[in-house]
């Protein structure tokens, strides 16, 4: 049997919230899908797990930086709803990357564009983008690779 599509498993995950009453999951994958679905209106077209992962790979971006900035306004309450969010969230994301697997991707891609400073970062990040949407947050990996670039 075919392992089902990330949207059906939202889809399932939702009745599964529905039925055990858990609020703030309900309303955190009716969002998810909600983001999916207009997507899918405004293109036309059916996502693919791919594309899902792109549009929960940013709503945890959005999260950890509305997290960060209630954090630092003192509202640790409003940072707490981001953070349960995110656990929801991240749980329908490829497992991350370790460090080392995140060097060995950064070696090959470096190697495979015959990248030679920081002016080919552009396609190295490219080169890594498919590969670790959703397994590692893109601000480390630019990091990461400008310091293989530097270094």
């Amino acid at each position: 049997m075919a392992e089902s599509s990330l949207k059906e498993q939202l889809g399932n995950a939702v009745k599964d919230a529905m039925r055990s009453k858990d609020k703030i999951r309900l309303v955190t994958l009716r969002m998810a899908q909600a983001a999916v679905k207009q997507i899918e209106i405004d293109e036309r077209r059916e996502l693919s797990d791919g594309d899902v992962l792109k549009v929960l790979d940013k709503m945890l971006k959005q999260r950890r930086d509305a997290a960060g900035q209630y954090d630092a306004a003192g509202r640790e309450e409003l940072g707490e709803k981001e953070r349960a969010e995110m656990l929801i969230i991240e749980e329908f994301m490829p497992a991350a990357l370790s460090e080392e697997e995140l060097d060995d991707l950064i070696r090959a891609a470096i190697s495979s564009t015959g990248a030679q400073g920081m002016q080919d970062m552009g396609g190295v990040m490219n080169e890594l983008r498919p590969q670790v949407t959703g397994r590692v947050d893109m601000g480390l990996l630019s990091k990461k690779v400008r310091a293989a670039l530097v270094g």
